[in-house]
């Protein structure tokens, strides 16, 4: 039993090592550029406090472990989001935070509620993402102008 045992962490040993070469290879396969820009996330990765790098370590874990259409998605809102203006994202964060101030029971209610409606409404879903696709081609001045239009228009 223990043999076995001691081959089988011998074997994981060999894997991680094997890992680790592969991901050397791919790193130094990287322009310049990108490898100063991967070390200095790594020196801001180390400068955070323990619990904020547990749960950005377990994002990725959580991403790593979604199907391939669902990481597609999770890419496109990212890139949406870098795609805004300064004001935009501040904007958005802040609705963000308003929304996990909420209690843990109406924001759960709240995401199955948009979940049925998109469900309910493939229609809807499809004009909400052709909306998205419009918006992300318009200019920041265009943005800003659709915006305040909008605030003229609310009660």
């Amino acid at each position: 039993m223990k043999n076995v045992l001691l081959v089988v962490v011998l074997g994981l040993g060999l894997v991680a090592r094997a890992q680790d070469a592969a991901a050397v290879e791919r790193f130094n396969a990287l322009p310049e550029a990108q490898k100063q820009a991967l070390r200095e996330k790594l020196a801001a990765f180390k400068q955070l406090p323990p619990e904020e790098k547990q749960r950005l370590l377990e994002n990725t874990a959580r991403f790593k472990a979604l199907p391939s259409e669902d990481q597609d998605r999770v890419r496109e809102n990212l890139k949406a989001f870098q795609q805004l203006s300064p004001e935009e994202r501040r904007e958005l964060r802040e609705r963000f935070q308003e929304f996990k101030k909420r209690p843990p029971e109406e924001r759960r209610e709240l995401r199955q509620r948009m979940r049925a409606w998109l469900k309910a409404n493939p229609e809807k879903r499809e004009q909400l993402r052709d909306n998205l696709r419009r918006w992300r081609e318009l200019s920041p001045a265009q943005r800003q102008e659709l915006r305040q239009r909008a605030k003229e228009r609310r009660p």
